[in-house]
C-alpha cells in the first residue's frame, strides 16, 4: 500500500519488489532491486526514508522516521543492507552490508558503518555509531561513541549509560529531568499525538 503523506508519496525503483500488504508512507524512496516483504511499514512522517539497492526489508519490520527533533532524523539504509523479520529502526543510518537480526531495534541518531552486525534481540540506543563490521551480540545493549556493550546482567551500568544518551531529547526533542518520568512521557507522547495527527489527511495510491 503506497501512501501520500505531508504531500509526499513514495517512489519505488521498477525493479524493486514492494509486497501487496506492505505499508509506504511519505518520502520513502525504495531502489533498485530491493524487496520490502510482508507486512512491513515505512512511514517518513515529516522526514525521510531511503532503501539502498538490493535491500530486503523482512516481514514485519518497522522503520520510521521523524523530523520532531532537531534536527531530523531519517532512516538511510545503503546497499544491500539485511533488515530482519520484526526488526524497528527509528531515525537511524545503516551502511552498506550491514545485517540486522530478527527482533533487533536502532533508535534515533544511531549510526551503524558497513557490515555492522546487531543480532537477534539487540537494541543499538540513540545517537550510539558503530564502527564498521562491529557485532553486537544477542541481547545486549549497544551505546555510545565510542560504542559500549552492556547485558542485562550489569543493571546499575546499564541504568546509567542509558540516561546519559537523554533520549528524550535526541528522539522527541524533548528536555526533562531523567527522575521525572510522568513530565517526560506525558511531553515525549504530546510530540507523537502532534505528528501523527498529520496521518488524518493521508492520501491512498
Amino acid at each position: 500500500m503506497l501512501i501520500r503523506h505531508r504531500g509526499a508519496q513514495p517512489t519505488v525503483d521498477p525493479t524493486a519488489y514492494v509486497a501487496p500488504n506492505a505499508t509506504l508512507v511519505g518520502d520513502v524512496r525504495v531502489g533498485p532491486r530491493a524487496r520490502i516483504m510482508y507486512g512491513a511499514t515505512l512511514d517518513a512522517e515529516g522526514a525521510h526514508i531511503e532503501i539502498g539497492e538490493a535491500c530486503v526489508i523482512a516481514e514485519n519490520a518497522v522503520l520510521r522516521a521523524t523530523a520532531v527533533a532537531d534536527p531530523p532524523h531519517p532512516v538511510i539504509l545503503g546497499d544491500h543492507v539485511f533488515v530482519s523479520p520484526h526488526a524497528t529502526l527509528l531515525g537511524c543510518q545503516v551502511g552498506r552490508c550491514a545485517y540486522l537480526a530478527t527482533g533487533i531495534t536502532v533508535l534515533q541518531a544511531a549510526r551503524l558503518e558497513p557490515g555492522a552486525v546487531v543480532a537477534v534481540g539487540a537494541l543499538v540506543h540513540a545517537r550510539t555509531v558503530l564502527p564498521a563490521e562491529y557485532f553486537v551480540p544477542p541481547m545486549t545493549v549497544a551505546v555510545g561513541d565510542p560504542v559500549r556493550v552492556i547485558g542485562s546482567d550489569r543493571p546499575e551500568e546499564l541504568t546509567a549509560a542509558v540516561r546519559d544518551v537523554n533520549f528524550a531529547a535526541a528522539a522527541f526533542g524533548v528536555q526533562a529531568e531523567w527522575t521525572d518520568r510522568i513530565a517526560r512521557y506525558e511531553r515525549i507522547t504530546e510530540v507523537r499525538v502532534a505528528e501523527f495527527g498529520a496521518h488524518a489527511a493521508d492520501e491512498m495510491l
